[in-house]
């Protein structure tokens, strides 16, 4: 018995050795074939086709108003530059930093080797121009772009990038931060109106006047009855019908339930006066 015993105490020992052999053998192994691939991968990373060369080589998509050069420009990269040494989280936030850009996305692009940039563009509504201070000699006005949110935006940010970019044809007077808090209010309604309205004069806080196809309308102070205003202008279609458009000097709408039509009285007359003189 005491034979047997030792015999077999032998075995187990030698399984375990041989258990504890085949471990080593398999970390070893695993270490061996991480690092085999870790360094073919970093091989394979240095290699001329994984380096970016020009700028040719970003892809652009989502831009409308300006052209995939015109974009590529705002990515400052030096060149050549290994792919895997991109931050594409760093080359977005820059673009997002841009007036023009509202939102970026940029990706790697492993084939063919580039970058992928997926961007939203700031689109202009209206024609922005800020009124000279009093006092002041005359000089060209301050001329700016509108995005929906009332963001005021230099002209030259656009057309610098887009020679050909066609302006929005409505107009806004007056000063950003005068305007702004009431701009997201007003535009939307302005854009289901259907009345044609070609300028806002945000000028006076006091009255804010609209031109229209109906003529100068006066709202008064912006407040809650914008919708309502805004919204009575169609009705307001059968003036044209009953009273000459120049003869009306502009529509009072400050109280909407009474709307009030004040007459050029000067023009009548001279248009009176031509008549008799063509009799």
């Amino acid at each position: 018995m005491l034979s047997v015993s030792r015999t077999e105490l032998a075995q187990r020992r030698k399984n375990l050795r041989r258990r504890q052999q085949i471990k080593i053998f398999q970390s070893v192994w695993r270490t061996f074939a991480v690092t085999s691939l870790a360094g073919g991968l970093l091989w394979i990373a240095i290699q001329p086709m994984w380096v970016l060369k020009t700028s040719k080589d970003i892809a652009i998509s989502g831009n409308k108003i300006f052209s995939d050069e015109s974009i590529q420009s705002l990515i400052s990269l030096p060149y050549p530059q290994f792919l895997l040494r991109v931050k594409p989280s760093q080359i977005a936030q820059s673009l997002q930093k841009q007036p023009i850009i509202t939102h970026a996305k940029v990706s790697r692009r492993l084939f063919p080797p580039g970058l992928k940039v997926q961007i939203t563009e700031r689109t202009p509504v209206a024609l922005a121009q800020l009124p000279q201070p009093s006092g002041t000699k005359k000089q060209k006005a301050s001329v700016g772009l509108l995005d929906a949110t009332g963001l005021w935006i230099p002209l030259k940010q656009y057309t610098s990038r887009n020679p050909h970019l066609q302006l929005p044809k409505l107009k806004i007077i007056g000063f950003p931060k005068k305007y702004r808090p009431f701009w997201k209010q007003i535009y939307p309604l302005i854009q289901q109106s259907q009345i044609k309205i070609t300028e806002i004069n945000f000028q006076d806080r006091t009255n804010l006047i609209l031109k229209t196809e109906l003529g100068e309308v006066h709202l008064g102070a912006p407040s809650e009855q914008l919708s309502e205003q805004i919204k009575l202008l169609p009705r307001l279609r059968e003036l044209s019908g009953k009273v000459p458009s120049q003869g009306i000097d502009y529509i009072d709408l400050k109280n909407p339930r009474s709307p009030i039509v004040q007459m050029n009285v000067q023009k009548q007359t001279i248009d009176e006066k031509k008549q008799k003189t063509n009799k």
